[in-house]
């Protein structure tokens, strides 16, 4: 024979209503679930409009993640052309010292590989 499933130390649910007095049980129950009602439309309603606000919100930052990244390739490639540049400078003004001590271009161009 199987063994019976569940604890049997459970109590027996009994509904005791005094005076039985069920419309009035009937009349609160249904004005408690009214109430939730209501309250969980207006919590429906208050999480669409969160939802609305959220999917506006992700879209800025997406919006804004984009127009950053653009910004920070634009940073790089200037500082790369005012390396560039300060190179050339440093290297222009270093071929003027070299010409100014007397070195001629032959000399210039193999100190310069």
């Amino acid at each position: 024979m199987p063994r019976p499933k569940g604890s049997k130390n459970k109590a027996p649910r009994k509904i005791t209503v005094a005076n039985n007095d069920f419309e009035a049980l009937i009349a609160e129950k249904t004005s408690a679930k009214e109430n939730l009602t209501v309250e969980i439309a207006s919590l429906e309603e208050n999480l669409t409009a969160i939802k609305a606000d959220l999917k506006a919100k992700k879209a800025e930052l997406k919006k804004l993640d984009t127009e950053l990244g653009k910004l920070e390739e634009q940073k790089a490639a200037f500082d790369a052309a005012e390396a560039e540049k300060a190179k050339k400078a440093e290297l222009e003004s270093v071929l003027q010292k070299l010409m100014a001590d007397g070195v001629s271009a032959a000399e210039i161009l193999e100190k310069l590989k």
